[in-house]
């Protein structure tokens, strides 16, 4: 196992400061390139607001656990498929992918620029940004 520092838990600590910040800001540049790329596409805007909070739902595999509720998770907010699913609509430029897949990717940047990162299996609020929620403080 490697040396790379630890937080209480065990999990591997999180990016902080301006490496944290960066993170943020290339969440933001991902939701406004999005955006303006779907607004650019001249799609319908109830089908953006529609579909926006769609990788969400991934949070109800949490009730089958930690581990499996952090897979959906991470596979609904990577970027491979949305990026993977906008070839696919380059290739395919009839099909509905090209918007998917810029409302797919605006979401995503708005969860990173908010710091919802991706999340570890110890836990919903275990991210690759940094921690989450609430946190117990000592007494």
């Amino acid at each position: 196992m490697s040396g790379a520092a630890r937080d209480e838990g065990g999990v591997p600590a999180a990016h902080s400061g301006g490496l944290r910040t960066l993170l943020r800001l290339e969440g933001a540049a991902l939701l406004a390139a999005a955006t303006l790329a779907y607004a650019w596409g001249g799609w319908s805007w109830y089908l953006y607001l529609g579909l926006f909070f769609v990788p969400d739902l991934s949070m109800l595999a949490y009730m089958a656990g930690p581990r499996i509720g952090a897979l959906a998770y991470n596979l609904l907010h990577a970027t491979v498929a949305p990026l993977m699913l906008g070839c696919l609509g380059l290739a395919a430029p009839e099909g509905p992918w090209m918007p998917i897949a810029a409302i797919w990717l605006a979401h995503i940047g708005l969860d990173r620029m908010l710091g919802y990162g991706l999340k570890s299996s110890a836990g919903f609020g275990h991210t690759h940004l940094g921690p989450i929620g609430r946190r117990e403080r000592p007494a």
